[in-house]
């Protein structure tokens, strides 16, 4: 959701990424958030079986037994994951799952659930992955709560599947004079609680001057930090490129949003899998890799328009 992560770090690193003008036509974004579970992409709701699948015999055993990775994800981040008007999860992570099923012999189902409650999910065993847009960060992998410092789990692994930067919109036409992150000091901007887009909020917030302070609002998801600068709000919103890049050109027919600025604090969307779970964490790496060598991968990222932001290997723990 928004590089859905907590700190990338604090320090506003200056590294850009062009991950590509995303050009795709599609209904426009479906809030539709609540516990609900939903087979991936196109491969219908049919449990696979493991015959022909050519890497099924790297997962645990008993997710063979199953036929099924349960997956957490905050299913209201276009183009990433989101419904459509059917109510059909869709997006890169669902198509990509669909796509890494094939080899391993399973089906992934989505459950729908908030962001900031993905990594719980995930150590209470209550999913076997979260694949929501979510940034690989140190300070995930170590099980450190990025505002307090504080270690508050054991952290979880990443297998690492994209690369997107941070972007701030407004309305079309009324960009507030907003170019950099230092101009939204005296501002009011909306985010999705619990990303970086948050994060480097509050950084920024620490340099403003007395009496020109942002003024945060945070949301449970992106699309209603979107309603609300629609509806005249706030000055400006963030989240991650590929989800402000979709806004920008499917809101009102591409007619209420816009980006300024440059994207900032490139770095990796992972998939989250517990420390203990390292086979399934190798599994997950090995199909990767191979829907990249048998062009599937590139498939899906051309389908979505983000190309540009698509790696040439799985890397595990690659956030720094």
């Amino acid at each position: 959701m928004t590089a859905r992560s907590t700190r990338r770090t604090t320090a506003a690193h200056s590294r850009l990424a062009a991950v590509g003008a995303i050009a795709v036509a599609g209904a426009l974004l479906l809030t539709g958030c609540g516990d609900q579970t939903e087979s991936s992409g196109s491969g219908g709701g049919d449990t696979r079986s493991s015959g022909g699948a050519p890497l099924a015999d790297k997962l645990p055993q008993s997710i063979r037994d199953k036929g099924v990775i349960k997956v957490g994800s905050d299913i209201a981040y276009a183009p990433v994951e989101f419904k459509d008007d059917s109510g059909k999860t869709v997006g890169i992570d669902p198509d990509l799952a669909d796509a890494l099923g094939k080899q391993l012999g399973v089906k992934f189902e989505f459950e729908n659930g908030t962001f900031d409650t993905l990594i719980t999910g995930l150590r209470s065993k209550r999913y076997d992955i979260a694949m929501s847009a979510m940034t690989d960060t140190k300070d995930r992998q170590e099980g450190i709560d990025a505002d307090t410092g504080k270690k508050v789990g054991q952290g979880v692994d990443f297998v690492d599947y994209f690369t997107a930067g941070v972007s701030v919109y407004t309305k079309k036409g009324d960009d507030q004079g907003i170019k950099t992150w230092s101009d939204l000091c005296g501002k009011k901007l909306v985010l999705q609680r619990g990303t970086v887009s948050e994060d480097l909020a509050k950084a920024e917030n620490e340099k403003c001057p007395a009496g020109k302070k942002i003024s945060m609002e945070a949301f449970d998801n992106d699309q209603q930090a979107q309603t609300r600068l629609r509806a005249g709000g706030a000055d400006a919103g963030s989240s991650d490129f590929p989800v402000a890049a979709y806004a920008v050109k499917t809101s009102g027919g591409g007619k209420d949003f816009e980006i300024v600025g440059e994207q900032v604090e490139a770095a990796p969307y992972g998939i989250a899998v517990a420390k203990d779970n390292t086979q399934l964490r190798d599994a997950l790496k090995a199909a990767l890799d191979a829907v990249i060598a048998n062009g599937e991968y590139k498939k899906i990222m051309d389908k979505w328009g983000v190309a540009e932001g698509a790696v040439t290997e799985a890397t595990i723990n690659g956030g720094k």
